[in-house]
């Protein structure tokens, strides 16, 4: 078994027989990955991390052939993030960046950018007075980076440039312009400024993003169809975003 060494995001844990840990990782070099802590349920101290969600670590791990469940043999804490767990609020927008690494980024997919972009979005949710904002800007970033974004430059359809009346299809996956409207009759018609603020903060980094001044409204649009999106091109429903409304109404 080949040994490896690399930055690692818990995604999530669970119980793996009598007294082993199965951790759900997203990491720098090689993607999201699962790996098998050996004994650490019946002795804690074995490594140097509690292993919690959102942890960012140093993984030691050795590559089994032919298995997707890789053996740690070393894990050392670099943050735990523990601003974070002081606010429930934080804490579920934590939760909801974790669950949308586990949901758009396919086993093994290396993509450094993305790993930083996760890391620099804990950073924020941990100091930003706004974390809900900063999740928006996250969903955004992360569906360019990863390649599953939706189409919001032209038309889907004809690839047209739009004016006037603008619609999106969650069928599609992006805008519609007039002529190309019954190409999805279930489509609808959203705010030209909610297309603008996504492309706008596809096209700058996270940092910049945060003094974008983003109309409520046209919050709630986005954060509207692209949960729609994710949940109909993925088939599945996001665990966190259900409840993530009441935790941050009950954070800072």
């Amino acid at each position: 078994m080949a040994i490896n060494k690399t930055d690692a995001l818990v995604i999530k844990t669970f119980d793996f027989r009598e007294t082993s840990l199965v951790a759900v990782f997203f990491t720098r070099d090689y993607g999201k990955m699962s790996g098998l802590f050996k004994g650490i349920r019946s002795d804690p101290k074995k490594f140097a991390s509690n292993v919690e969600p959102f942890t960012h670590n140093e993984i030691i791990f050795y590559k089994k052939k032919n298995s997707n469940l890789d053996l740690v043999s070393q894990c050392d804490l670099k943050d735990d993030f523990n601003s974070i767990r002081s606010d429930i609020g934080r804490v579920g927008v934590a939760s909801s960046v974790m669950d949308l690494l586990d949901a758009i980024m396919p086993l093994n997919d290396v993509n450094s950018d993305v790993f930083d972009l996760a890391i620099n979005t804990l950073k924020l949710i941990a100091s930003y007075s706004f974390p809900d904002k900063i999740l928006t800007l996250f969903k955004i970033k992360l569906l360019e980076l990863s390649g599953f974004k939706p189409h919001f430059d032209s038309c889907i359809s004809c690839s047209s440039r739009i004016s006037g009346e603008v619609r999106f299809s969650i069928n599609l996956g992006g805008l519609l312009c007039p002529p190309c409207f019954r190409k999805d009759i279930r489509s609808r018609p959203i705010y030209r400024g909610s297309a603008a603020t996504i492309l706008h903060v596809e096209k700058n980094t996270l940092e910049d993003n945060l003094r974008l001044g983003i109309n409520p409204a046209i919050k709630r649009e986005i954060d509207y169809l692209l949960q729609s999106f994710l949940e109909f091109h993925l088939d599945k429903k996001l665990k966190t975003q259900k409840v993530l409304p009441d935790l941050i109404g009950t954070g800072t």
